[in-house]
Protein backbone atom coordinates (compact mmCIF):
# COMPACT_ATOMS: atom_id res chain seq x y z
CA UNK A 1 0.00 0.00 0.00
CA UNK A 2 1.14 3.49 -0.74
CA UNK A 3 3.12 5.18 2.03
CA UNK A 4 1.45 7.87 4.09
CA UNK A 5 2.13 11.43 2.98
CA UNK A 6 3.59 13.44 5.84
CA UNK A 7 3.78 17.16 6.20
CA UNK A 8 7.51 16.95 6.87
CA UNK A 9 7.94 15.26 3.52
CA UNK A 10 9.25 11.98 4.93
CA UNK A 11 7.44 8.64 4.70
CA UNK A 12 8.33 6.51 7.67
CA UNK A 13 5.29 4.33 8.16
CA UNK A 14 3.35 2.10 5.78
CA UNK A 15 0.24 -0.06 5.99
CA UNK A 16 0.49 -3.58 4.64
CA UNK A 17 -2.22 -5.76 3.08
CA UNK A 18 -2.03 -8.24 5.97
CA UNK A 19 -2.79 -5.54 8.48
CA UNK A 20 -5.70 -4.33 6.40
CA UNK A 21 -7.13 -7.85 6.15
CA UNK A 22 -6.85 -8.19 9.91
CA UNK A 23 -8.55 -4.85 10.33
CA UNK A 24 -11.44 -5.85 8.12
CA UNK A 25 -11.90 -8.97 10.22
CA UNK A 26 -11.95 -6.77 13.30
CA UNK A 27 -14.45 -4.43 11.67
CA UNK A 28 -16.66 -7.32 10.65
CA UNK A 29 -16.65 -8.93 14.10
CA UNK A 30 -16.61 -5.75 16.18
CA UNK A 31 -13.19 -6.27 17.71
CA UNK A 32 -10.82 -9.03 18.64
CA UNK A 33 -9.19 -9.74 21.96
CA UNK A 34 -6.84 -6.76 21.69
CA UNK A 35 -9.79 -4.43 21.12
CA UNK A 36 -11.46 -5.87 24.21
CA UNK A 37 -8.39 -5.20 26.31
CA UNK A 38 -8.23 -1.63 25.08
CA UNK A 39 -11.93 -1.13 25.77
CA UNK A 40 -11.46 -2.22 29.37
CA UNK A 41 -8.75 0.44 29.78
CA UNK A 42 -10.64 3.22 28.02
CA UNK A 43 -11.76 4.95 31.23
CA UNK A 44 -8.17 5.97 31.98
CA UNK A 45 -7.50 9.64 32.63
CA UNK A 46 -6.04 11.05 29.44
CA UNK A 47 -4.61 14.32 30.80
CA UNK A 48 -2.96 15.02 34.13
CA UNK A 49 -1.87 18.57 33.31
CA UNK A 50 1.80 17.69 32.93
CA UNK A 51 3.72 17.50 29.67
CA UNK A 52 6.25 14.68 29.52
CA UNK A 53 9.08 16.81 28.17
CA UNK A 54 9.39 17.73 24.48
CA UNK A 55 6.92 15.54 22.62
CA UNK A 56 6.34 14.68 18.94
CA UNK A 57 2.75 13.85 18.07
CA UNK A 58 1.20 12.54 14.88
CA UNK A 59 -2.10 13.84 13.51
CA UNK A 60 -4.20 12.12 10.86
CA UNK A 61 -6.48 14.09 8.58
CA UNK A 62 -9.11 12.74 6.19
CA UNK A 63 -9.19 15.28 3.37
CA UNK A 64 -7.20 15.40 0.18
CA UNK A 65 -6.27 18.72 -1.44
CA UNK A 66 -8.79 21.30 -0.23
CA UNK A 67 -9.07 24.67 1.44
CA UNK A 68 -9.68 22.80 4.70
CA UNK A 69 -6.47 20.81 4.42
CA UNK A 70 -4.45 23.85 3.35
CA UNK A 71 -5.69 25.74 6.41
CA UNK A 72 -4.90 22.87 8.77
CA UNK A 73 -1.43 22.69 7.24
CA UNK A 74 -0.93 26.38 8.04
CA UNK A 75 -2.30 25.94 11.56
CA UNK A 76 0.16 23.13 12.22
CA UNK A 77 3.01 25.22 10.86
CA UNK A 78 2.04 28.20 13.03
CA UNK A 79 1.68 26.01 16.13
CA UNK A 80 5.08 24.40 15.66
CA UNK A 81 6.70 27.79 15.11
CA UNK A 82 5.05 29.33 18.19
CA UNK A 83 6.36 26.94 20.86
CA UNK A 84 8.90 24.18 21.38
CA UNK A 85 7.29 21.72 23.79
CA UNK A 86 5.12 19.88 21.24
CA UNK A 87 5.96 19.12 17.62
CA UNK A 88 3.06 18.15 15.37
CA UNK A 89 3.45 15.93 12.34
CA UNK A 90 0.45 16.13 10.00
CA UNK A 91 -0.37 13.05 7.95
CA UNK A 92 -2.75 13.00 4.98
CA UNK A 93 -3.96 9.47 4.39
CA UNK A 94 -3.98 7.98 0.89
CA UNK A 95 -7.29 8.66 -0.83
CA UNK A 96 -7.27 5.33 -2.68
CA UNK A 97 -8.58 3.51 0.40
CA UNK A 98 -11.68 4.31 2.46
CA UNK A 99 -10.61 6.33 5.47
CA UNK A 100 -12.40 4.05 7.93
CA UNK A 101 -10.58 1.02 6.51
CA UNK A 102 -7.25 2.71 7.17
CA UNK A 103 -8.28 3.52 10.73
CA UNK A 104 -9.30 -0.10 11.32
CA UNK A 105 -6.02 -1.27 9.81
CA UNK A 106 -3.97 1.00 12.04
CA UNK A 107 -5.90 -0.09 15.13
CA UNK A 108 -5.31 -3.76 14.31
CA UNK A 109 -1.57 -3.23 13.81
CA UNK A 110 -1.10 -0.86 16.77
CA UNK A 111 -0.30 2.13 14.56
CA UNK A 112 -2.98 4.64 15.46
CA UNK A 113 -1.78 8.26 15.54
CA UNK A 114 -1.91 10.44 18.64
CA UNK A 115 -4.76 12.58 17.32
CA UNK A 116 -7.37 11.18 14.94
CA UNK A 117 -9.78 13.03 12.66
CA UNK A 118 -13.04 11.13 12.13
CA UNK A 119 -16.64 11.65 11.04
CA UNK A 120 -18.55 12.46 14.23
CA UNK A 121 -21.09 9.59 14.29
CA UNK A 122 -18.27 7.04 14.15
CA UNK A 123 -17.14 8.24 17.58
CA UNK A 124 -19.44 5.82 19.42
CA UNK A 125 -18.01 2.76 17.68
CA UNK A 126 -14.44 4.00 18.08
CA UNK A 127 -14.97 4.69 21.79
CA UNK A 128 -16.68 1.36 22.38
CA UNK A 129 -14.03 -0.64 20.54
CA UNK A 130 -11.18 1.00 22.42
CA UNK A 131 -9.68 3.17 19.69
CA UNK A 132 -10.22 6.41 21.63
CA UNK A 133 -9.54 7.73 25.09
CA UNK A 134 -12.01 9.99 26.89
CA UNK A 135 -10.89 13.62 26.85
CA UNK A 136 -13.03 15.13 29.59
CA UNK A 137 -9.92 15.27 31.81
CA UNK A 138 -8.22 17.39 29.14
CA UNK A 139 -10.88 19.96 28.31
CA UNK A 140 -11.26 22.83 30.83
CA UNK A 141 -14.77 23.82 31.86
CA UNK A 142 -14.30 27.20 30.18
CA UNK A 143 -13.81 25.46 26.84
CA UNK A 144 -16.60 22.92 27.40
CA UNK A 145 -19.04 25.69 28.25
CA UNK A 146 -18.09 27.64 25.13
CA UNK A 147 -18.72 24.71 22.79
CA UNK A 148 -22.02 24.66 20.94
CA UNK A 149 -24.37 22.21 22.65
CA UNK A 150 -24.44 20.17 19.44
CA UNK A 151 -20.67 19.72 19.56
CA UNK A 152 -20.88 18.45 23.13
CA UNK A 153 -23.73 16.08 22.25
CA UNK A 154 -21.90 14.71 19.22
CA UNK A 155 -18.76 14.06 21.25
CA UNK A 156 -20.39 12.40 24.26
CA UNK A 157 -20.72 8.66 24.78
CA UNK A 158 -21.71 6.92 28.01
CA UNK A 159 -21.63 10.23 29.85
CA UNK A 160 -18.06 11.10 28.90
CA UNK A 161 -16.54 13.38 26.29
CA UNK A 162 -14.56 11.47 23.67
CA UNK A 163 -14.28 13.93 20.81
CA UNK A 164 -14.55 17.57 19.91
CA UNK A 165 -14.81 19.37 16.61
CA UNK A 166 -13.70 22.81 15.54
CA UNK A 167 -16.77 23.12 13.34
CA UNK A 168 -20.28 21.72 13.02
CA UNK A 169 -22.63 21.37 10.08
CA UNK A 170 -25.75 23.23 9.01
CA UNK A 171 -28.70 21.68 7.16
CA UNK A 172 -31.71 23.40 5.67
CA UNK A 173 -33.40 24.24 2.39
CA UNK A 174 -31.97 27.14 0.41
CA UNK A 175 -34.68 29.13 -1.36
CA UNK A 176 -34.87 32.02 -3.78
CA UNK A 177 -37.13 34.55 -2.03
CA UNK A 178 -37.90 36.42 -5.25
CA UNK A 179 -39.34 33.27 -6.82
CA UNK A 180 -41.33 32.27 -3.74
CA UNK A 181 -42.77 35.73 -3.16
CA UNK A 182 -43.82 35.99 -6.80
CA UNK A 183 -45.73 32.73 -6.37
CA UNK A 184 -47.34 33.98 -3.14
CA UNK A 185 -45.36 31.59 -0.94
CA UNK A 186 -44.30 32.69 2.54
CA UNK A 187 -40.62 32.52 3.43
CA UNK A 188 -40.02 31.19 6.99
CA UNK A 189 -37.51 33.09 9.10
CA UNK A 190 -36.95 30.63 11.96
CA UNK A 191 -37.73 27.13 13.29
CA UNK A 192 -41.05 28.31 14.70
CA UNK A 193 -42.25 29.23 11.22
CA UNK A 194 -41.34 26.02 9.39
CA UNK A 195 -43.59 24.87 6.57
CA UNK A 196 -45.95 22.00 7.33
CA UNK A 197 -46.11 18.88 5.18
CA UNK A 198 -49.30 20.13 3.54
CA UNK A 199 -47.69 23.49 2.87
CA UNK A 200 -44.63 21.90 1.33
CA UNK A 201 -46.70 19.81 -1.06
CA UNK A 202 -48.76 22.84 -2.05
CA UNK A 203 -45.63 24.95 -2.53
CA UNK A 204 -44.05 22.43 -4.88
CA UNK A 205 -47.19 22.22 -7.01
CA UNK A 206 -47.53 25.99 -7.06
CA UNK A 207 -43.94 26.35 -8.22
CA UNK A 208 -44.58 23.79 -10.94
CA UNK A 209 -47.41 25.99 -12.19
CA UNK A 210 -44.92 28.86 -12.25
CA UNK A 211 -42.81 26.92 -14.74
CA UNK A 212 -40.47 24.98 -12.45
CA UNK A 213 -41.17 21.42 -13.55
CA UNK A 214 -39.02 19.87 -10.82
CA UNK A 215 -38.86 22.55 -8.13
CA UNK A 216 -37.16 20.54 -5.36
CA UNK A 217 -33.47 19.70 -5.31
CA UNK A 218 -32.63 16.93 -2.80
CA UNK A 219 -29.10 16.45 -4.12
CA UNK A 220 -30.05 13.10 -5.58
CA UNK A 221 -26.59 13.00 -7.10
CA UNK A 222 -25.42 12.31 -3.52
CA UNK A 223 -28.07 9.62 -2.94
CA UNK A 224 -26.10 6.50 -3.75
CA UNK A 225 -26.69 3.47 -1.50
CA UNK A 226 -24.39 3.65 1.49
CA UNK A 227 -23.73 7.38 1.29
CA UNK A 228 -23.84 9.29 4.58
CA UNK A 229 -25.82 12.09 2.93
CA UNK A 230 -28.92 9.90 2.94
CA UNK A 231 -28.84 9.55 6.72
CA UNK A 232 -27.59 13.04 7.54
CA UNK A 233 -30.01 14.73 5.17
CA UNK A 234 -33.18 12.70 5.70
CA UNK A 235 -33.16 11.03 9.11
CA UNK A 236 -34.57 14.41 10.27
CA UNK A 237 -37.73 13.66 8.28
CA UNK A 238 -38.20 10.41 10.21
CA UNK A 239 -37.57 12.22 13.49
CA UNK A 240 -39.95 15.04 12.58
CA UNK A 241 -42.78 12.58 11.96
CA UNK A 242 -42.07 11.00 15.34
CA UNK A 243 -40.06 7.98 14.25
CA UNK A 244 -36.55 6.71 14.96
CA UNK A 245 -33.86 4.70 13.21
CA UNK A 246 -33.26 2.45 16.23
CA UNK A 247 -34.70 2.10 19.72
CA UNK A 248 -33.52 5.42 21.25
CA UNK A 249 -33.71 4.09 24.81
CA UNK A 250 -31.71 0.86 24.54
CA UNK A 251 -30.16 0.87 21.04
CA UNK A 252 -30.78 -2.90 21.05
CA UNK A 253 -33.14 -3.18 18.06
CA UNK A 254 -34.43 -1.30 15.05
CA UNK A 255 -37.57 -3.45 14.82
CA UNK A 256 -40.67 -1.41 15.59
CA UNK A 257 -38.73 1.83 15.08
CA UNK A 258 -37.19 2.09 11.60
CA UNK A 259 -40.13 0.12 10.19
CA UNK A 260 -42.75 1.81 12.41
CA UNK A 261 -45.83 3.52 10.95
CA UNK A 262 -44.13 6.86 11.62
CA UNK A 263 -41.01 5.93 9.66
CA UNK A 264 -43.11 4.48 6.84
CA UNK A 265 -45.09 7.73 6.72
CA UNK A 266 -41.92 9.82 6.58
CA UNK A 267 -40.38 7.91 3.70
CA UNK A 268 -43.73 7.70 1.90
CA UNK A 269 -43.87 11.51 1.90
CA UNK A 270 -40.43 11.68 0.31
CA UNK A 271 -41.28 8.97 -2.20
CA UNK A 272 -44.49 10.76 -3.19
CA UNK A 273 -42.45 13.79 -4.23
CA UNK A 274 -40.30 11.49 -6.31
CA UNK A 275 -43.22 9.69 -7.93
CA UNK A 276 -44.84 13.01 -8.86
CA UNK A 277 -41.64 14.11 -10.54
CA UNK A 278 -41.21 17.08 -8.23
CA UNK A 279 -37.55 16.27 -7.45
CA UNK A 280 -34.81 17.22 -9.87
CA UNK A 281 -32.43 14.28 -10.52
CA UNK A 282 -29.58 16.84 -10.35
CA UNK A 283 -27.23 14.67 -12.36
CA UNK A 284 -25.12 17.74 -13.18
CA UNK A 285 -25.04 19.02 -9.57
CA UNK A 286 -26.54 22.34 -10.73
CA UNK A 287 -30.30 22.13 -10.22
CA UNK A 288 -30.36 25.20 -7.98
CA UNK A 289 -27.48 27.14 -9.54
CA UNK A 290 -28.94 26.89 -13.04
CA UNK A 291 -32.39 27.94 -11.86
CA UNK A 292 -34.24 24.67 -12.44
CA UNK A 293 -35.11 24.19 -8.75
CA UNK A 294 -35.76 27.23 -6.52
CA UNK A 295 -35.59 25.04 -3.39
CA UNK A 296 -32.41 23.11 -2.58
CA UNK A 297 -32.31 20.78 0.44
CA UNK A 298 -28.62 20.67 1.32
CA UNK A 299 -26.01 21.71 3.85
CA UNK A 300 -23.76 24.62 4.69
CA UNK A 301 -21.14 23.62 2.12
CA UNK A 302 -23.29 24.93 -0.74
CA UNK A 303 -23.81 28.44 0.65
CA UNK A 304 -20.95 29.94 -1.36
CA UNK A 305 -21.98 28.46 -4.70
CA UNK A 306 -25.67 29.18 -4.20
CA UNK A 307 -25.13 32.82 -3.28
CA UNK A 308 -22.65 33.26 -6.11
CA UNK A 309 -25.29 32.05 -8.56
CA UNK A 310 -28.00 34.38 -7.19
CA UNK A 311 -26.42 37.27 -5.27
CA UNK A 312 -28.89 38.81 -2.85
CA UNK A 313 -31.57 36.24 -3.68
CA UNK A 314 -30.79 33.25 -1.45
CA UNK A 315 -32.18 32.52 2.01
CA UNK A 316 -31.83 29.52 4.30
CA UNK A 317 -35.09 28.29 5.82
CA UNK A 318 -35.81 25.55 8.40
CA UNK A 319 -36.64 22.01 7.33
CA UNK A 320 -40.40 21.38 7.17
CA UNK A 321 -42.40 20.29 10.19
CA UNK A 322 -43.65 16.84 9.23
CA UNK A 323 -45.86 16.53 12.28
CA UNK A 324 -43.84 16.66 15.51
CA UNK A 325 -41.85 19.83 14.91
CA UNK A 326 -38.99 20.77 12.64
CA UNK A 327 -35.78 18.80 13.23
CA UNK A 328 -32.41 19.23 11.61
CA UNK A 329 -29.21 17.25 11.33
CA UNK A 330 -25.97 18.04 13.09
CA UNK A 331 -22.45 16.71 13.44
CA UNK A 332 -19.31 16.88 11.37
CA UNK A 333 -15.71 15.73 11.59
CA UNK A 334 -14.22 15.64 15.08
CA UNK A 335 -10.87 15.13 16.77
CA UNK A 336 -10.18 12.37 19.27
CA UNK A 337 -7.17 11.26 21.29
CA UNK A 338 -6.42 7.63 20.46
CA UNK A 339 -5.21 4.78 22.61
CA UNK A 340 -1.96 5.10 20.68
CA UNK A 341 -1.23 8.54 22.15
CA UNK A 342 1.86 8.63 24.35
CA UNK A 343 1.12 11.99 26.01
CA UNK A 344 -2.49 13.16 26.20
CA UNK A 345 -1.47 16.58 27.53
CA UNK A 346 0.74 17.17 24.47
CA UNK A 347 -2.11 16.24 22.17
CA UNK A 348 -4.50 18.50 24.06
CA UNK A 349 -2.11 21.43 23.79
CA UNK A 350 -2.38 21.26 19.99
CA UNK A 351 -6.12 20.63 20.03
CA UNK A 352 -6.60 23.59 22.39
CA UNK A 353 -4.80 25.71 19.78
CA UNK A 354 -7.25 24.59 17.09
CA UNK A 355 -10.18 25.48 19.38
CA UNK A 356 -9.11 29.09 19.91
CA UNK A 357 -11.80 31.43 18.46
CA UNK A 358 -9.42 32.96 15.92
CA UNK A 359 -8.29 29.52 14.74
CA UNK A 360 -11.87 28.31 14.40
CA UNK A 361 -12.70 31.42 12.42
CA UNK A 362 -9.75 30.76 10.12
CA UNK A 363 -10.85 27.18 9.52
CA UNK A 364 -14.53 27.95 8.95
CA UNK A 365 -13.64 30.74 6.55
CA UNK A 366 -11.66 28.13 4.61
CA UNK A 367 -14.29 25.38 4.56
CA UNK A 368 -17.56 27.27 5.04
CA UNK A 369 -18.62 25.15 8.02
CA UNK A 370 -20.34 26.31 11.21
CA UNK A 371 -18.01 27.57 14.00
CA UNK A 372 -17.94 25.15 16.94
CA UNK A 373 -17.86 27.64 19.82
CA UNK A 374 -19.98 30.56 20.87
CA UNK A 375 -16.85 32.70 21.03
CA UNK A 376 -16.02 31.92 17.42
CA UNK A 377 -19.61 32.54 16.32
CA UNK A 378 -19.45 36.06 17.73
CA UNK A 379 -16.47 36.94 15.51
CA UNK A 380 -17.91 35.23 12.40
CA UNK A 381 -20.27 37.76 10.75
CA UNK A 382 -22.05 35.20 8.57
CA UNK A 383 -23.10 33.14 11.60
CA UNK A 384 -23.49 35.80 14.28
CA UNK A 385 -26.93 37.24 15.09
CA UNK A 386 -28.29 38.94 11.99
CA UNK A 387 -25.91 37.08 9.67
CA UNK A 388 -27.18 35.22 6.59
CA UNK A 389 -26.25 31.80 8.05
CA UNK A 390 -27.35 32.47 11.62
CA UNK A 391 -30.29 30.08 11.18
CA UNK A 392 -27.78 27.21 11.28
CA UNK A 393 -26.69 28.36 14.74
CA UNK A 394 -30.27 28.78 15.92
CA UNK A 395 -31.14 25.27 14.73
CA UNK A 396 -28.07 23.68 16.31
CA UNK A 397 -28.99 25.28 19.61
CA UNK A 398 -32.67 24.29 19.54
CA UNK A 399 -33.85 21.60 17.09
CA UNK A 400 -30.77 19.63 16.00
CA UNK A 401 -30.36 15.94 16.81
CA UNK A 402 -27.25 13.78 16.67
CA UNK A 403 -27.35 10.68 14.53
CA UNK A 404 -27.90 7.44 16.48
CA UNK A 405 -25.45 7.47 19.41
CA UNK A 406 -24.58 3.79 19.39
CA UNK A 407 -21.54 1.69 18.45
CA UNK A 408 -23.87 0.11 15.89
CA UNK A 409 -24.06 3.39 13.97
CA UNK A 410 -22.01 2.15 10.97
CA UNK A 411 -24.60 -0.61 10.45
CA UNK A 412 -27.52 1.74 11.10
CA UNK A 413 -26.43 4.35 8.58
CA UNK A 414 -25.52 1.79 5.92
CA UNK A 415 -28.92 0.10 6.19
CA UNK A 416 -30.89 3.36 6.27
CA UNK A 417 -28.88 4.84 3.41
CA UNK A 418 -29.56 1.84 1.18
CA UNK A 419 -33.26 1.89 2.09
CA UNK A 420 -33.57 5.61 1.36
CA UNK A 421 -31.97 5.22 -2.06
CA UNK A 422 -34.26 2.28 -2.85
CA UNK A 423 -37.37 4.17 -1.74
CA UNK A 424 -36.76 7.64 -3.20
CA UNK A 425 -34.58 6.94 -6.23
CA UNK A 426 -35.77 3.46 -7.24
CA UNK A 427 -39.29 3.96 -5.79
CA UNK A 428 -39.34 0.55 -4.11
CA UNK A 429 -42.08 -0.45 -1.67
CA UNK A 430 -41.48 1.61 1.47
CA UNK A 431 -42.35 -0.92 4.19
CA UNK A 432 -40.47 -3.75 2.52
CA UNK A 433 -37.33 -1.62 2.13
CA UNK A 434 -37.47 -0.55 5.77
CA UNK A 435 -38.08 -4.12 6.95
CA UNK A 436 -34.97 -5.18 5.06
CA UNK A 437 -32.97 -2.38 6.72
CA UNK A 438 -34.23 -3.49 10.13
CA UNK A 439 -33.06 -7.05 9.51
CA UNK A 440 -29.60 -5.81 8.54
CA UNK A 441 -29.29 -3.63 11.64
CA UNK A 442 -30.61 -6.27 14.02
CA UNK A 443 -28.25 -8.85 12.55
CA UNK A 444 -25.32 -6.56 13.29
CA UNK A 445 -26.62 -6.04 16.83
CA UNK A 446 -26.98 -9.79 17.32
CA UNK A 447 -23.48 -10.42 15.93
CA UNK A 448 -22.12 -8.02 18.56
CA UNK A 449 -24.44 -9.11 21.40
CA UNK A 450 -25.87 -5.61 21.52
CA UNK A 451 -22.43 -4.02 21.90
CA UNK A 452 -21.90 -4.67 25.64
CA UNK A 453 -19.30 -2.60 27.47
CA UNK A 454 -17.27 -5.73 28.32
CA UNK A 455 -16.93 -6.99 24.73
CA UNK A 456 -15.69 -9.54 23.79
Amino acid sequence: MKLLQRERGRARRAFFPGALCAALLVAGCGGGESDGKRSRARADTTCDGKLKGTTDITVWFHAGPSGEFDMLHRQVKDFNAGQRAVRVELIALPEERPYTDLVESAAASGELPDLLDFDGPNLYNYAWSGKLRPIDSCVPDSVKNDLLSSIRKQGTYEGRLWGVGTFDSGLGPYVRPSVLKKAGIRVPSGPGEAWTTTELTGILHRLRKQGYERPLDLRLNYCLPGQEWNTYGFAPVVWSVGGALIDPATHRTADGFLNSPEAVKALTIMQSCSKEGLIDPDEDDKAFMEGRSPISWVGHWMYGEHTKAFPGDVKIVPLPDFGKGTVTGMGSWQWGVTTGATDGDAVWRFLAHLLEPDQIRRMTQANGAVPATNGAVKISPAFAAGGPEHLFIEQLRTVARPRSQTPAYPAVTLAFSKAFAKIVVDRAAVKAALDRAVREIDKDLADHRGYPADWP
